[in-house]
């Protein structure tokens, strides 16, 4: 028997983020998953290193790795359209669950238990606000790219993603918006 989820996983870089806006440079989620990973894990690392907690790096990259996985099957769902209101938000968030347990039949079972909390995580758990906080951070920095090529298209939605970052009150987070992501609105020569 042949199994179609690492095939299918290899269809993110298929899947285009921010369809209801003009991109300059258009963008998947492959590659939006990676970045997540990688601020997630700083996140993480922050939060362990100076505020006193105890996340698991690892579990946060990893978390990150899969959480726009769903997305295969359902495609990008606009933030307006998916957050208008509760029973909309709670009708997807079921659509996301099957199309993961679609995925999951997809592996053999011993398999299946291993994927199956990367897919279908716990949503309270501090891994997994972190995860959520560099989900929005990684669309700050899209927002901030965009702005900087000139296209206004993403200056409300600039602010409005990093108004959404301050009120997660995570300290890490607030870091990252202090520290780190001016450089992303400075050019390579300048970066060094």
């Amino acid at each position: 028997m042949a199994y179609s989820f690492f095939a299918m996983l290899s269809r993110m870089k298929n899947i285009r983020r921010w369809a209801l806006m003009r991109n300059t440079r258009s963008e998947n989620i492959c590659e939006h998953s990676h970045e997540v990973a990688v601020v997630a894990h700083a996140l993480a690392l922050l939060t362990n290193r100076h505020y006193g907690g105890q996340v698991d790096p690892n579990r946060c990259v990893m978390l990150a790795v899969y959480h726009d996985v769903p997305e295969i099957l359902t495609g990008d769902m606009p933030t307006p359209v998916k957050y208008y209101n509760p029973a909309i938000r709670e009708a997807y968030r079921q659509v996301e669950i099957s199309a993961c347990d679609k995925l999951l039949d997809m592996l053999p079972q011993d398999l299946r238990e291993e994927y199956s909390p990367l897919l279908l995580s716990e949503e309270d758990s501090e891994e997994h606000r972190i995860v959520k906080a560099a989900d929005k951070i990684s669309a700050l920095i899209k927002c901030i790219e965009e702005v900087g090529q000139g296209n206004r298209e993403f200056a409300s939605a600039r602010r409005a993603t990093e108004q959404a970052i301050r009120d997660m009150h995570l300290p890490a987070a607030d870091e990252f918006l202090e520290l780190y992501l001016p450089a992303y609105e400075l050019p390579l020569d300048d970066q060094g």
